[in-house]
């Protein structure tokens, strides 16, 4: 299946950030582009080339966001890529301690 390019607004950016839990500055830095400049777009502005919301959709997703695209039920919108019951999972694992290891499982 081919992907499909998703057209991100400031609105859907923002609404995908809160979703995921993250802070506009760790999107920022992941995405290499100016906090004040994320800000601004999420609130309606221009401040991003397309270069950059390319780069701003990806950290989201890393960070767990999930875009979904128009169809015949309703328009462009974002959700959580991991289920409530997996962040839950995910958590305990990370706080669990222990020394780190390789992952080749």
């Amino acid at each position: 299946m081919a992907a499909t390019e998703i057209r991100m607004d400031g609105s859907l950016a923002r609404a995908a950030r809160h979703l995921s839990g993250v802070s506009a500055g760790t999107i920022a830095r992941h995405a290499e582009v100016e906090t004040k400049a994320l800000r601004q777009y999420e609130k309606g502005g221009e401040s991003l080339t397309s270069e950059e919301i390319h780069r701003v959709a990806r950290a989201l997703v890393h960070y767990g966001a999930q875009f979904v695209p128009e169809d015949e039920f309703g328009g462009v919108g974002v959700r959580r890529k991991f289920t409530e019951t997996s962040v839950m999972l995910i958590e305990t694992w990370e706080s669990e301690g222990g020394p780190v290891g390789d992952d080749d499982v």
